[in-house]
């Protein structure tokens, strides 16, 4: 859910986030991002939803980045990377199914 009503107030933490979105968009730059509030009402919380197999792959292009943010410059700011959820319904089909594991009864003598 986004929250309308939620504004970063801060200059250099709305800056925080704009460098961070153009550096994830300068790699995969069909990237959607949500950005709230966290329930510390100084930190921000965004989720970037990326069209890739391995979120992973986003996390190593801004890391290095974020943690000079977080670090360096006291600015508690969060990033969350999802898959869209087309890649999702689309992985999922491509999974086995999962099967619970028979449980054997003992019985007693």
């Amino acid at each position: 859910m986004i929250d309308e009503s939620f504004h970063i107030t801060s200059p250099k933490m709305q800056a925080a986030v704009d460098e961070l979105q153009e550096l994830i968009r300068s790699h995969y730059p069909e990237t959607t991002f949500t950005v709230g509030d966290a329930d510390d009402p100084d930190s921000v919380y965004m989720r970037a939803v990326v069209d890739v197999d391995d979120t992973d792959e986003v996390t190593d292009v801004l890391i290095d980045r974020l943690v000079d943010l977080q670090v360096d410059e006291n600015l508690p700011i969060y990033v969350v990377t999802v898959r869209t959820p087309e890649r999702i319904a689309a992985q999922r089909q491509h999974q086995a199914p999962r099967v619970a594991p028979a449980l054997s009864r003992q019985e007693s003598a």
